[in-house]
């Protein structure tokens, strides 16, 4: 069942939303591993070393999967620009409402999500 445009205006709302708050998530995250490390030098501990670089991989980590949600965002807001948000890029098919309040940057179903994450490992 198409989505009404009241929805469709709510899920944009979010979508900003989230776009805003990941954004800005990233930006700390690249200041945090691009900022020089401070007292690094030969009275450091190997231990400390060895955290601050655990630290800054998960960082990295966290940072990149933030990106990949970003990209998620911003194609949800094309499909809305091109009035196709709500149906599945793969299918062609309506995505659930409820799969989309959960998620409201899924471009897919949750069955085209589960082939697409399978033939992507």
């Amino acid at each position: 069942m198409p989505l009404k445009k009241s929805d469709i205006e709510k899920y944009k709302k979010e979508l900003l939303k989230l776009r805003d708050q990941l954004s800005g998530n990233l930006e700390e995250v690249s200041k945090e591993v691009r900022s020089p490390e401070e007292g690094k030098g030969l009275s450091q501990h190997q231990a400390d070393a060895g955290t601050d670089d655990f630290v800054r991989n998960v960082s990295l980590n966290v940072g990149s999967k933030e990106r990949e949600i970003l990209d998620q965002i911003e194609r949800a807001l094309e499909k809305i620009d091109e009035g196709t948000y709500g149906k599945c890029d793969a299918s062609g098919k309506d995505i659930p409402v409820k799969r989309l309040d959960a998620i409201p940057y899924a471009t897919r179903t949750a069955d085209e999500q589960e082939k697409f994450e399978k033939e992507r490992a």
